[in-house]
């Protein structure tokens, strides 16, 4: 393999040193001009260059400029060509003004650094004198980084403190608009139409004493959650009332005049539009239908399908609950599109727990005792996870590009500290959901079944049953199915098996579901 040479040695005056001029500006303001900070940035580099023309340094033509794009990622249009060029083999040497132009990220400058080193191309710095063609250079690169990477946390941290000090002082603290509000110039103004329908909501649960029947009444009459345009007008809000945002609508203390700051509150800037002692009554209901359910307790203890079962009609989740009936206790399985719009909502919004319980793991042995189903099962189970895959994949890829339209956002919101904060907790949020996505991915590439496998663990299933608790019952279901989906219209019950669907030639429940 030949070695590499550095850019400064004497012996690479036999041979070009193709230069690629990297720039970057956080935000677009005065890009539009003729001479930006891009300019300025390729003009010092350009200079650099000129000076190292007698040991063969030559610069491309080509432009590599990202105006209006953070450094805190790798999402950039002119970086990825500039990467895509590197990997081409069409560059030897990447100079930039400043580091931190190429990235504050330690993480994201080491995966860079990987990718330079692959092909054999350096990095040097204009204004700190350094490449990273030799120890020394490499030093000193990730002391800088860390201090990039310092700065950048210590701006979020201003951030936070300084919303932190707002709240404390009573001020809007940034957020969607609420019903009730209209803000203007960073405060909140009465809107005195939505102020009345918020008093009505309180009064109605007040009169109604049930947080799902206030949303069916507030649907019934047409109301809606607020609505509201973003900056670059999108309509947002406008949504049907569930049961959990009337709650937050019962529970939010900007309503009589105050502001929240993680456990306390503070007497805000605004006006409240809810009596105190409304308010209070309002909360105080709330917690004693907290404290006591007089349909009985609905804790998923027993439920062994508890986090399994979905409804094919509203395509959500079901969630266990019961009911005491004459000192009975009967057992339900409930979709939550009807618990939380009401029971109107769904076409048959619960299925009795101990019928659906019952048939499944009935179907589960039955499927182990055949052979030709156990065959039938395994040749789904690549299809399956080529499916899966391709699912998750696409959805890696939407929040992938999600992500890279709030960092953009980002670079133009530099200088307003509530908005930087909302749209970090927006990158918080899906790069979590992200990082989950990406481990499925992994965990269902990984996957590599046998008939043998599936055969064992039905065989083992029909053994072991009988000898487990409730919560053992349930804990087994879990490792054996990824779903089982009801359709209240047909009563069809669909097992999903984590190694395949399950072909069930009779997959209708007998008995009718309480």
């Amino acid at each position: 393999m030949a070695r590499r040479k550095e850019p400064n040695s004497p012996n690479t005056t036999s041979k070009s040193i193709r230069c690629a001029i990297y720039t970057r500006k956080s935000t677009d303001e005065g890009l539009e001009k003729d001479f930006n900070s891009l300019d300025a940035q390729r003009e010092a580099a350009e200079a650099y260059i000129a000076s190292q023309i007698g040991e063969g340094w030559i610069c491309l033509p080509d432009r590599y400029d990202d105006g209006g794009f953070t450094g805190g990622n790798l999402d950039r249009p002119a970086l990825k060509k500039l990467i895509a060029d590197i990997e081409a083999g069409k560059i030897d040497c990447v100079v930039v003004y400043k580091v931190d132009r190429l990235s504050r990220s330690l993480t994201d400058f080491g995966r860079l650094v990987e990718v330079f080193d692959k092909r054999g191309t350096s990095f040097v710095s204009v204004t700190q004198h350094f490449n990273t063609t030799n120890s020394m250079g490499r030093l000193t690169l990730n002391i800088l980084l860390s201090f990039a990477q310092f700065e950048r946390e210590i701006i979020s941290e201003r951030t936070r403190d300084k919303m932190a000090a707002a709240r404390k002082k009573g001020k809007w603290a940034g957020g969607p608009p609420m019903l009730g509000y209209d803000v203007v110039n960073q405060k909140l103004e009465v809107n005195e139409p939505e102020a009345k329908q918020v008093r009505e909501v309180f009064e109605l649960y007040l009169d109604r004493r049930s947080l799902l029947t206030v949303a069916q009444e507030l649907n019934d009459r047409g109301s809606t959650t607020k609505r509201w345009n973003t900056k670059a007008g999108t309509e947002k809000g406008g949504l049907r009332w569930t049961k959990d945002n009337v709650l937050a609508l019962l529970r939010n203390v900007v309503y009589i005049g105050r502001v929240r700051h993680k456990a306390e509150t503070y007497p805000g800037e605004h006006v409240g539009i809810v009596d105190q002692a409304v308010f209070d009554a309002v909360q105080a209901l709330l917690s004693d239908n907290g404290r006591t359910n007089p349909n009985g307790p609905r804790g998923s203890d027993g439920a062994i399908l508890c986090g399994l079962v979905r409804c094919r009609s509203c395509g959500c989740a079901m969630t266990p609950s019961c009911s005491v009936k004459k000192n009975r206790r009967y057992r339900y399985y409930v979709c939550v599109n009807a618990q939380k719009r009401g029971y109107r909502e769904c076409p048959m919004p619960s299925v009795s727990a101990e019928v659906l319980e019952t048939f499944v793991v009935d179907q589960i042995r039955e499927i182990g005792r055949d052979p030709d189903l156990v065959a039938a099962t395994f040749a789904e189970v690549q299809r399956q996870a080529e499916e899966r895959l391709e699912s998750l994949r696409n959805e890696a890829d939407r929040l992938e590009a999600q992500i890279a339209g709030i960092y953009r956002q980002l670079a133009q919101a530099a200088s307003q500290p509530d908005r930087l904060a909302a749209l970090n907790a927006e990158v918080d949020d899906r790069q979590r959901v992200l990082a989950q996505i990406r481990l499925q991915i992994e965990t269902t590439g990984r996957q590599n079944a046998h008939v043998g496998d599936v055969r064992r663990a039905l065989a083992e299933f029909d053994g072991v049953w009988g000898a487990l608790t409730r919560r053992e019952q349930g804990e087994l279901l879990r490792h054996v199915l990824e779903g089982v989906e009801f359709d209240g219209k047909s009563e069809e019950v669909t097992l999903a098996f984590r190694f395949g669907q399950l072909p069930a030639e009779d997959n209708q429940i007998v008995e009718e579901a309480a």
